[in-house]
């Protein structure tokens, strides 16, 4: 586990695509990789049958020993988290364009500032027929633009 693939557990945890025992696993690969400190060690030794209670009062100080953004379990900038690691995912090509707005719509619908206009374009998607000057390619183009702007 690195620094880098915890940050992302962090992010699923926030939008609810992992549980509590994942990130008190994932901080568990962390100390076996040599990736430890104090507050680290206290979030990997978290019980597993209360870790929705422990979790979230250790992140704080677990992430900035690790160097990384602490954001309120499920805030928006929590949620913005796990947007930008959709959204990267779709650069990469784990997700198509379309799946990542409907992703961003069933997770946000439209009430995340930043995910707004993926949650539109999800819309657009939906509505292709009343559209006639915009094939899908299009909104995929707009849904890619609009990540390269998330992820800059």
């Amino acid at each position: 586990m690195t620094v880098e693939e915890f940050r992302d557990v962090v992010a699923l945890w926030h939008v609810n695509e992992t549980r509590d025992t994942d990130v008190v696993l994932a901080a568990c690969e962390l100390v076996v990789a040599g990736v430890d400190g104090p507050a680290v060690s206290m979030l990997a030794g978290a019980s597993l049958k209360h870790a929705w209670e422990e979790v979230p009062p250790l992140m704080e100080d677990a992430l900035r020993e690790l160097g990384l953004d602490h954001h309120e379990y499920r805030s928006d900038g929590g949620r913005e988290e796990g947007l930008r690691l959709m959204a990267r995912r779709t650069l990469a090509g784990e997700m198509s364009p379309r799946e990542l707005a409907e992703w961003v719509h069933q997770h946000f619908s439209h009430d995340l500032p930043e995910a707004e206009e993926l949650a539109a374009l999800r819309d657009i998607y939906e509505t292709l027929e009343y559209y006639p000057e915009l094939s899908p390619a299009d909104v995929d183009a707009d849904v890619m633009a609009e990540v390269r702007r998330i992820t800059s």
